[in-house]
């Protein structure tokens, strides 16, 4: 019953789509008009939502093997059309394909940051505890500075290198992101030896600067570059899981394809990456040198936050006609 119906309410926009595609086939994409465009790349995403919809509730075999063609012979054109503009491509790909697999990548991402913040706050508690216990959990060359000039020394350096550390600062997170990325080729170990590695200096370095009376102007530091940062090494862990995941449970898929799924759309995630640690490094080099007020700083991290949520929360969601829902 629950499938007829499904059926009933999505057929007329796969006919649609059918019809379309075959026009496309005889004549090329440059037989559609403006409209007749959007609306078939409209109904090549509204038909994959409604292959992955019916494998997810096991609908007949027969249907979903229907959807797997209808959208397959629809997507070379879907694509290769948006290929045909690189600004296009461009732009779609961090006005929609960005936020849209961050999204459907939820799950993972959601489980990288439970470990991250789970290492963080545990590095917290201990060090809070026993601040000895930082020299076990930390580098020993981001202990020493604080037995220095705390407030004078750290989080400085001259505003003439900024665009130097700047471009310093890209490069080292973004390889960083990369090998959390590429860990997950080796069953993700290193990219949970990053995340855990990361969550526990985080938290490591939070309670050293609290105990010694600069927790404050610490989280208000890092707090306008930290929040894009911090988020784009869960990101980036994600990615790599994904990777990983085929390896331990391919589903219906063969190992091989289910591997080919994910590294494409793992590869959408960390090309996003990359260009959040982009802003990230911009604003450690420019902005946090500056030295502001820490109710400014807060603020510049709490709007860094903001524009996240909103981006991937709505970014890219296409609307459907009522009849479709």
């Amino acid at each position: 019953m629950r499938q007829s119906s499904f059926v009933r309410r999505r057929k007329s926009g796969w006919d649609r789509l059918e019809a379309l595609l075959s026009a496309v086939e005889r004549r090329g994409l440059r037989s559609l008009g403006a409209a007749e465009l959007g609306e078939f790349g409209r109904l090549y995403r509204w038909a994959t939502s409604d292959l992955a919809y019916a494998d997810g509730r096991r609908f007949d075999p027969t249907l979903r093997e229907y959807l797997n063609r209808l959208t397959a012979r629809a997507h070379a054109y879907v694509y290769g059309a948006e290929a045909a503009s690189g600004t296009n491509r461009f732009r779609r790909f961090f006005t929609h394909s960005f936020p849209a697999e961050f999204r459907t990548s939820r799950w993972y991402i959601l489980a990288c940051a439970a470990l991250f913040v789970s290492s963080a706050a545990l590095a917290y508690w201990l060090v809070i505890l026993k601040p000895v216990n930082a020299y076990a959990l930390l580098p020993a060359e981001l202990i020493t500075p604080l037995h220095g000039s705390l407030h004078d020394t750290n989080f400085k350096f001259d505003r003439d290198l900024a665009p130097v550390m700047s471009s310093f600062i890209m490069t080292n997170n973004i390889r960083l992101a990369l090998l959390a990325f590429a860990g997950g080729a080796l069953l993700a170990i290193p990219t949970f030896y990053l995340l855990v590695f990361n969550g526990l200096m985080v938290g490591g370095m939070g309670a050293l600067y609290t105990n010694a009376g600069y927790g404050y102007d610490f989280w208000a530091t890092i707090a306008p570059h930290g929040c894009i940062e911090l988020t784009s090494i869960v990101i980036s862990a994600a990615a790599g899981t994904m990777l990983a995941a085929p390896l331990f449970n391919p589903g219906r898929l063969r190992r091989a394809d289910a591997l080919k799924r994910n590294a494409s759309r793992a590869g959408v995630l960390i090309l996003g990456v990359c260009c959040m640690l982009v802003v990230a490094g911009s604003i450690e080099a420019f902005f946090t040198p500056l030295r502001f007020p820490p109710e400014i700083r807060l603020a510049v991290g709490a709007s860094t936050v903001i524009l996240m949520i909103a981006y991937f929360g709505f970014a890219g969601r296409e609307r459907m006609p009522a009849r479709q829902i």
